[in-house]
């Protein structure tokens, strides 16, 4: 695949002032952006278990579970997906992975890890491996739980550093999968507790990595759904599609239930807020999964969306 400027999906596409880029049906692509460098120390971890599906219906198979009902408009068809106007909701709602708006396409393959690896650590963009792998960005506030959940994804404990201590993370550290893509944790954000300088500066390097990074298929924004909806997501969210940096948000922590007496909502409720908080931004409905660190819910999910995303990336 040439590492020239090659075209890059937009799967969620700001509402002023730029033109939607597909329709419900069939969708084309649009741009794709720059490149880098290589380097150091390999712990190589092989993970236990690999997911025993190639395809995708087995996964769906697997689920036996009722799709909910969703209307066209708030559904991500990924590109070069087919939807019939005419298909019967129930028919559509079983081709939706379970806890998410996202339509199975026929690039959903190969989803499952055997290896993933810890490569390297980097401060800029030009200090990232350049071997033209795609990857996925995983960033939020310091505490929504992005270690646990890379974890969870890839089923090893220690792959990515945990602390109880937020803003642990303060380079771009890049994981090689398969010995064919990445998985990248993002210095997390918002912190209050970390000094104003070394904020500014993560939020410098980790926005240059967005817009300039030729390999990112996706950024995946976590947002933790056991609380409201924080302005800085919102703000974070409404940033990303006004630079046209493929989106999709991932809601974590579905697994906790806050008490109605405190105030509480449940994360469904929470999940539903932050979409109707951001459907002004948005002039299709950006793809979202409901996911947990401490059950895997939405892991398979997860893997299925990346598998048909990094595809088609592939094939174009």
């Amino acid at each position: 695949m040439a590492l020239s400027r090659l075209p890059k999906l937009h799967f969620s596409i700001f509402t002023h002032p730029l033109p939607s880029p597909y329709t419900h049906i069939n969708l084309p692509l649009i741009t794709k952006l720059k490149l880098s460098t290589l380097s150091r120390l390999k712990s190589t971890v092989t993970t236990t278990e690999p997911i025993p599906f190639t395809e995708a219906h087995n996964l769906l198979a697997l689920q036996e579970q009722t799709q909910t009902q969703f209307s066209l408009d708030k559904l991500f068809i990924p590109p070069d997906t087919e939807v019939s106007v005419n298909e019967n909701s129930s028919g559509l709602s079983a081709r939706v992975l379970k806890g998410s708006n996202i339509v199975l396409s026929k690039y959903a393959r190969d989803a499952q890890i055997v290896q993933a690896e810890f490569i390297k650590s980097s401060v800029r963009t030009e200090d990232c491996p350049s071997d033209g792998l795609p990857e996925f960005a995983l960033v939020g506030r310091s505490n929504v739980g992005k270690s646990s959940l890379l974890n969870s994804i890839v089923r090893r404990k220690k792959l990515a550093l945990t602390s109880k201590k937020p803003g642990k993370t303060q380079c771009i550290n890049h994981f090689k999968v398969n010995d064919s893509w990445y998985l990248v944790d993002l210095p997390g954000y918002g912190y209050a507790s970390a000094p104003q300088e070394l904020r500014t500066d993560w939020n410098k390097f980790t926005k240059d990595y967005f817009l300039n990074r030729s390999t990112l298929v996706s950024v995946f924004l976590l947002i933790d759904a056991s609380i409201p909806a924080k302005k800085i997501d919102l703000e974070y969210a409404s940033w990303l599609g006004q630079n046209q940096v493929p989106m999709t948000l991932i809601f974590t922590k579905c697994d906790k239930r806050k008490k109605k007496k405190n105030g509480g909502k449940r994360p469904e409720e929470n999940v539903n807020e932050f979409q109707e908080l951001i459907r002004d931004f948005f002039e299709t409905a950006p793809p979202w999964i409901m996911t947990s660190g401490v059950t895997n819910q939405g892991r398979d999910e997860m893997l299925l969306h990346m598998a048909q995303l990094r595809n088609y990336w592939l094939k174009h």
